[in-house]
């Protein structure tokens, strides 16, 4: 029997950029998400801050939940349309249909609904709306290992992938940074403060429509321009090739099943969860960090976002040269010293003065930028050629970032003092703590995972 073995892939740019939009939707709402949530929920509608955390702790366990299904059941689909792009249409209109009731003011509510109430209302938008994440999360990246196949190739596709999600998060800060300009300048209010507070619903919700209305043009530039799969012919001849030289049985293929033997899932799975900590908890802290901290105006949580993104967009076009140069485990940790600079400048420099959060918003940015492609460069590397089963191991990935995200910003908000805006310079320093805690120590974390992928290399011990 011939062996068959893949012969290289690789993408045209054209091809490489219409897969990368394919997550812009997505990264739009998911930065929103992240950077905003618990703002919205807490000092525009007045949330208590346990009930603001445990309504993104609810989207960040049905979104954990539903990753590891998905990719189940985007591994098992037959679909003419090509089964990742199916499950992506479907995760894009579960996002659109949702997306927008999440940042508006509840239709039935008033001033006196319960916040309880409030909080029923906005459940089942925030199931359906990481139902929708998740599937089309999943089904973009499980398209990597299955578009090109060299390791270099699949950070270098990864790198644009995230190019495109340092653009969303860049056009997100932007209009949020314009909004908020707009409603100083315009506003004649006499009541009118740089504080948050209800007056700006409308903003959220206008900002909200922007990013879906911008994202769903996007996925249908992905849909039109990425093909999935080749014809027969053509899979024939370009991506598998006999081997003359021996006669052997194909190489074992792998189901869910099997990947939960291999100790490289679980090293891989946990690097990624720490990845993750540092890059969700820091944007979803750094606006309070700011407001409630450092008492800047809410300006700021559009302007120092902003920075943290442009200089991760920066140093996405060297991922793919640096990391063949020095390799992808010395250029992940690279990207952890940058975090850990973040943690200690902002631990040190406590008053941390305009011109210092700009230096400091530069490290955090590029590190995160950093550590998030590689991670995801792992992961392809992981997969390999068991693409069959690849949306399982992106979904599982996906399932401990989820769930460790949520728990940790319940356990933030819980032990959040009460009246922190009015409590005393060490209550008020209770948000620097945490975006120390959340770059720096989780940092820790992640280097000390990194070393058992130095001594074990990540491959498939069980073949």
């Amino acid at each position: 029997m011939e062996t068959f073995v893949p012969a290289g892939r690789s993408l045209s740019v054209f091809r490489r950029l219409c897969y990368a939009v394919g997550h812009f939707l997505n990264d739009l709402c998911g930065a929103m998400w992240f950077a905003y949530l618990l703002v919205y929920l807490h000092s525009v509608l007045g949330f208590h801050s346990t009930n603001a955390g445990v309504m993104l702790l609810l989207g960040q366990i049905a979104d954990g939940v539903f990753t590891p299904l998905v990719g189940y059941g985007s591994d098992r689909t037959v679909c003419v349309y090509g089964k990742r792009k199916t499950w992506h249409l479907f995760g894009t209109v579960c996002v659109v249909l949702s997306f927008p009731f999440l940042f508006n003011r509840c239709l039935a509510c008033n001033d006196n609904t319960p916040q309880q109430a409030q909080m029923l209302y906005y459940t089942p938008f925030v199931i359906i709306f990481q139902l929708g994440w998740a599937a089309t999360q999943i089904s973009h990246l499980s398209l990597i290992p299955e578009l090109v196949s060299s390791e270099s190739d699949k950070v270098e596709l990864t790198a644009y992938r995230h190019a495109f999600t340092v653009v969303a998060n860049i056009l997100v800060y932007t209009v949020a940074w314009l909004l908020f300009n707009f409603q100083s300048q315009h506003n004649v209010d006499p009541s009118f403060t740089d504080s948050l507070g209800r007056v700006d619903i409308p903003l959220f919700g206008t900002l909200a429509l922007i990013l879906l209305g911008t994202g769903t043009l996007f996925s249908l530039i992905f849909h039109v321009g990425t093909k999935e799969g080749m014809s027969a012919s053509e899979s024939e001849n370009q991506l598998i090739r006999p081997s003359p030289s021996q006669d052997a049985f194909p190489g074992p293929v792998f189901q869910w099943k099997h990947w939960l033997k291999e100790p490289s899932f679980y090293q891989v799975a946990f690097l990624y969860m720490f990845t993750r900590l540092i890059v969700n908890l820091s944007q979803t802290y750094i606006s309070v960090y700011l407001t409630d901290s450092l008492m800047l105006p809410k300006n700021f949580i559009a302007i120092i976002p902003l920075v943290m993104y442009v200089s991760g967009f920066v140093c996405s076009p060297a991922m793919k040269p640096v990391s063949k140069l020095i390799g992808i485990n010395v250029t992940y940790f690279v990207g952890l010293l940058m975090v850990f600079g973040f943690a200690t400048w902002v631990f040190v420099d406590k008053s941390m003065g305009v011109k210092s959060i700009y230096g400091a918003a530069v490290l955090l940015g590029a590190g995160s930028a950093t550590i998030l492609v590689i991670s995801l460069s792992m992961t392809a590397t992981l997969i390999g050629e068991q693409t069959q089963s690849g949306a399982f191991v992106y979904g599982s990935m996906s399932l401990t970032d989820k769930v460790a995200n949520g728990v940790g910003v319940v356990l933030i908000q819980s032990i959040r003092p009460d009246n922190i805006e009015i409590c005393d310079p060490d209550c008020v320093g209770f948000y620097r703590d945490v975006m120390v805690s959340v770059t720096g120590g989780v940092a820790v974390a992640a280097a000390l995972c990194l070393i058992t992928l130095v001594i074990w290399p990540i491959r498939i011990r069980n073949s």
